[in-house]
C-alpha cells in the first residue's frame, strides 16, 4: 500500500499475492464460501440500454439512470475502433470537458471501486486520445491525478486499462468526480466503466480477520485505517492461470497468471492440490478470502534441498516510489508428502528486506499481515 506524502489524506497502493507453496481450497458449504456484496454496481458509462457482458454480468447504461444528475455538462462517444477489448463496457465513453460527478446511493462501509478505461479517439463529436489527461476523486480522497490512460495502456502492453481502489464511506452517497487537468486547453476526462462493490472489513484496524501489519524491517506497525484508501497494483494467482471475477468468491476481483511476475529464469515448479488432501479454514480466516481457483494450484523452488539453496524464487511487481506497499501472503501446504513440520522451510524477503525468518508452512499467521491456512488428510 501507498501513502501519499502531497495529500493529507492517506491513498495506499495495495498488493495482493498468494505465493509460493501457498493454496488453499474451500470445502465449507457454498452459504459460506461466497460474499453476499449488498452493492453490486455495473455502470455501463455513455450508454442508454443495458448490455450483458461476454462474462455474463449485466452492465447498466447511465444515460437513463439516476447516476448522472447534470448529464447535460458531459458528452457521449463512441471509439474510432473496437481493437481488441470486449464490446462491454468499453464500446461507449461518457466524455468531461468539465468537472462532472457521478452520485451513487450505496450504505456506509468500505467498497471496491473498479475504473474501466478504454484510449482511443473519440468519435461524434471528435475526441484525440493523447489529450486525454484528468484526475478523479472520492471525496477527500484523490484516486487519479493527472492520469492518462494513453500512456499507462501504452506502458503496460495492454488495450485497455482497469484501475481498481478500496475506499471507505461514511455517508449514504458515494460521488465520484472526474476533472480535466488544467492543461493543455483541449485535455478531457472519460471512463467507459464504473463498478462499485461493498467488502468485507479486510483491512482497517481492529478488523476481525487481521491485525495492523508491522512495517518490515522495523519494529513498528502501519495501521490501516477508515482514512487510508488503497490501489490494488497486483493480485496474483500463483502457479495457475488468471482467475476471472465471476469466479471469485463474491468481490469479483481479478487474480492475474503469476508468471510474468517471475524474475530471471528460476521459476520453480508449479503443481495442483495433492488429490488426497481436504484443505479447510480455520474460524479466524472467511472462507471468501480467495476463490477455489486461485487456492488449487502453488509454485515451489522444487524439491532438491541442496538446488534450493543457490537460488531465491522471486517475484517483481513494478510500483511507484515513495509509498508504503502492504503485501498479503497466504500459506497452506497442499503436498501430501510434506507430512510433518519443518519438512519444508524458507525466508522471506521484502524489497531485500526479511520479513519471515525460517518460516514453515504450518497453520501460523504471518505478522506483516498475511492468512495461514491448514491441511486435513481425508
Amino acid at each position: 500500500m501507498k501513502t501519499h506524502t502531497r495529500n493529507p489524506i492517506r491513498l495506499s497502493l495495495l498488493l495482493l499475492v498468494v505465493t509460493a507453496m501457498s493454496t488453499l481450497i474451500d470445502p465449507i458449504s457454498a452459504q459460506n464460501s461466497t460474499y453476499n456484496p449488498s452493492e453490486n454496481i455495473l455502470v455501463n458509462c455513455g450508454s442508454s440500454d443495458n448490455s450483458t457482458a461476454s462474462d455474463g454480468r449485466t452492465w447498466v447504461g447511465d444515460a437513463n439512470s439516476n447516476y448522472t444528475v447534470g448529464a447535460d455538462k458531459s458528452i457521449t462517444a463512441t471509439p474510432s475502433s473496437q481493437g481488441s477489448v470486449p464490446q462491454v463496457p468499453y464500446m461507449t465513453a461518457r466524455i468531461f470537458q468539465t468537472q462532472f460527478t457521478y452520485a451513487f446511493p450505496v450504505s456506509p462501509g468500505r467498497k471496491f471501486i473498479r475504473l474501466y478505461f478504454y484510449p482511443s479517439n473519440y468519435t461524434n463529436p471528435n475526441f484525440v486520445d493523447s489529450d486525454s489527461f484528468f484526475s478523479v476523486s472520492v471525496g477527500p480522497f484523490i484516486l487519479l491525478s493527472n492520469f492518462s490512460a494513453l500512456l499507462t495502456g501504452q506502458s503496460s502492453g495492454q488495450s485497455s486499462v482497469v484501475r481498481e481502489f478500496s475506499v471507505n464511506v461514511s455517508s449514504n452517497a458515494l460521488k465520484l468526480t472526474f476533472a480535466p487537468a488544467p492543461a493543455p486547453k483541449s485535455a478531457f476526462a472519460f471512463v467507459n466503466g464504473i463498478e462499485i462493490v461493498s467488502m468485507p472489513n479486510f483491512f482497517d484496524s481492529g478488523s476481525d480477520t487481521f491485525n495492523q501489519p508491522p512495517l518490515v524491517g522495523t519494529t513498528s506497525t502501519f495501521p490501516v485505517e477508515q482514512d487510508t484508501a488503497l490501489q490494488t497494483v497486483a493480485r496474483l494467482n500463483v502457479g495457475g492461470n488468471t482467475v476471472t471475477p465471476p469466479k471469485d468468491s463474491g468481490l469479483y476481483r481479478t487474480w492475474e497468471d503469476d508468471s510474468q511476475y517471475i524474475f530471471a529464469a528460476a521459476s520453480g515448479v508449479t503443481y495442483p492440490k495433492d488429490p488426497n488432501l481436504t484443505i479447510t479454514y480455520p474460524a479466524s480466516v472467511p472462507s471468501y478470502i480467495a476463490p477455489t481457483d486461485v487456492y488449487g494450484t502453488a509454485r515451489s523452488m522444487g524439491p532438491n534441498p541442496q538446488l534450493n539453496l543457490k537460488f531465491n524464487l522471486t517475484w517483481t511487481v513494478p510500483v511507484d516510489a515513495g509509498f508504503y506497499y502492504l503485501v498479503r501472503l497466504h500459506f497452506c501446504e497442499i503436498d501430501s508428502k510434506v507430512a510433518q513440520i519443518n519438512m519444508r522451510v524458507f525466508d522471506i524477503f521484502i524489497n531485500n528486506q526479511t520479513a519471515e525468518k525460517t518460516s514453515t508452512c504450518s497453520c501460523k499467521t504471518i505478522e506483516w499481515d498475511s492468512a495461514c491456512l491448514y491441511t486435513r488428510t481425508t
